[in-house]
């Protein structure tokens, strides 16, 4: 497997989008093009007492700071690490007497590494941070209210003694980290628990179905080929997820980061038809019928994420088979409705450990996403993992090996061997393997063996569903 420096990719004025990215040597799936650390990065704001500052990793016993009492280190050695970057923090808090929200420290990050080292070309960056694209000229009347906060607060808490800069620049500032932020993710990337700014990554436009995909991996964040790419390739990145119409991702992208979509996918509408599918048919509904279904399942879905905000888990559930009995004689199996809907219903019952029930839902939510989805997307492969777990609990031994083997052959191409989210998989999968022997040995005999080592042992608790989804590329408000 490839790993490449900075010295496989160059930095190109890509046609109608300004800056790009392309390569300057083949890759193939799986292939890391390069690893990158981050210029500066902060813990979020919620997550700062359970999250280290160094590692971004969740960790049960964290070390404080005993200067600031605000950081904490898995241990000295992240300590020690994260001394450089944090020195300049820990006395302009205990000036300020508080702690700033995260786009303020993140900012000052900024500008205590620009202090240190200057703003211009620094080792391993394809581009400055002057140079960074801020979009301030595109902001609307809300964010810029925001920005003049956002600058007010950062001159309150910027020490006299440190090197001082104009408004201009400052903006400039809060403009990249509000354009360019890329959220960082606990170690298994299961979790947003930070953002931080990447000049290198920064330069990889947008497109719907990119030959590329970034993971945040040890400390770095990796920008990995999701297919072969040929030396002059253009590299891409998707800052959305895939799974909403063309028009729908258009605007998402149009509002949060100022530029009209012009991939194939988006500009042929290609999928649109299967994330709209309808019954066909003999009994194909009106399209007034699919109109009020569509409109049912929106209602539906903002009282689902209302009962999941409140916990009521039994509602959810009962919200979704009522949403999903109106949605199968109407919607297609691959409509992006009744696939949101079976999504939540498998969770949310996975949780509620009534697996059988999950387990159909999760099976019919794969069957869809492998239709939309391109073959290597890490969301893709998350969703087959947590099915073939499902299925796994349910005594499905067959199916749930076979999910979890087909998540890990993704997963190998998104994330790597190397990342903790892959390594739990690969035991699950040689654990299942060894359970599809047994039990295709003596069927009897195996289902014996798991009724005692489930009375045995406390049955593992599936993680309580979020309302969060997988953890975006970039960090932005919505």
């Amino acid at each position: 497997m490839t790993k490449g420096g900075m010295e496989s990719v160059e930095v190109f004025v890509a046609e109608g989008k300004g800056r790009g990215l392309r390569a300057l040597k083949e890759f193939l799936p799986g292939d890391v093009i390069f690893a990158e650390p981050a210029y500066a990065a902060v813990v979020f704001d919620s997550l700062t007492h359970i999250i280290c500052h160094t590692c971004f990793k969740r960790q049960e016993r964290l070390h404080r700071c005993g200067q600031c009492k605000f950081a904490y280190y898995c241990d000295r050695t992240c300590q020690r690490v994260a001394w450089l970057d944090h020195k300049s923090e820990c006395s302009a808090i205990k000036r300020y007497g508080k702690v700033p929200t995260e786009n303020i420290r993140l900012a000052a990050r900024i500008m205590w590494k620009i202090e240190r080292e200057g703003s211009g070309l620094t080792e391993g960056c394809l581009v400055s941070i002057d140079d960074l694209q801020n979009h301030v000229d595109n902001f609307g009347e809300e964010e810029k209210k925001e920005l003049h906060a956002d600058v007010e607060s950062f001159l309150e808490f910027w020490p006299p003694q440190s090197q001082q800069f104009g408004m201009q620049f400052i903006s400039h500032i809060f403009g990249v980290i509000n354009c360019n932020g890329f959220t960082l993710s606990d170690q298994r990337g299961l979790q947003a628990v930070g953002v931080g700014i990447f000049p290198n990554l920064c330069q990889a436009n947008h497109d719907c179905w990119p030959n590329c995909t970034v993971i945040f991996n040890n400390g770095k964040i990796e920008l990995r080929a999701l297919s072969k790419i040929s030396p002059g390739d253009e590299l891409t990145v998707s800052y959305v997820d895939f799974l909403n119409v063309s028009e729908e991702r258009r605007k998402q992208l149009k509002k949060q980061y100022y530029f009209d979509c012009t991939c194939e996918h988006c500009k042929k509408q290609i999928k649109d038809d299967l994330m709209l599918a309808v019954k066909g048919g003999e009994n194909k509904p009106s399209a007034e019928m699919v109109k009020e279904v569509i409109q049912f399942s929106k209602d539906t879905l903002e009282k689902i994420n209302k009962a999941r905000l409140e916990g009521v888990y039994h509602e959810v559930v009962r919200l979704c088979r009522e949403c999903l009995k109106k949605q199968e004689p109407v919607l297609g199996e691959t409509n992006i409705y009744l696939l949101r809907i079976l999504s939540i219903a498998s969770e949310v019952l996975s949780y509620l450990q009534m697996f059988e029930e999950a387990a159909e839902y999760a099976k019919r939510m794969v069957d869809g996403y492998l239709k939309i989805y391109h073959p290597n997307n890490a969301q893709l492969g998350m969703a087959v993992m947590r099915a073939g777990v499902t299925h796994w609990h349910a005594g499905l031994i067959e199916a749930g090996h076979g999910m979890i083997c087909k998540a890990y052959a993704i997963l190998l191409v998104t994330h790597g061997p190397s990342h903790p989210i892959t390594k739990d998989l690969e035991v699950m999968r040689v654990q299942t393997e060894m359970e599809l022997r047994m039990f295709q040995q003596n069927e009897f005999m195996y289902y014996k063996m798991r009724e005692a080592a489930l009375k045995n042992q406390k049955i593992q608790v599936m993680p309580e569903p979020t309302n969060e989804a997988s953890p975006s590329l970039y960090h932005k408000k919505e």
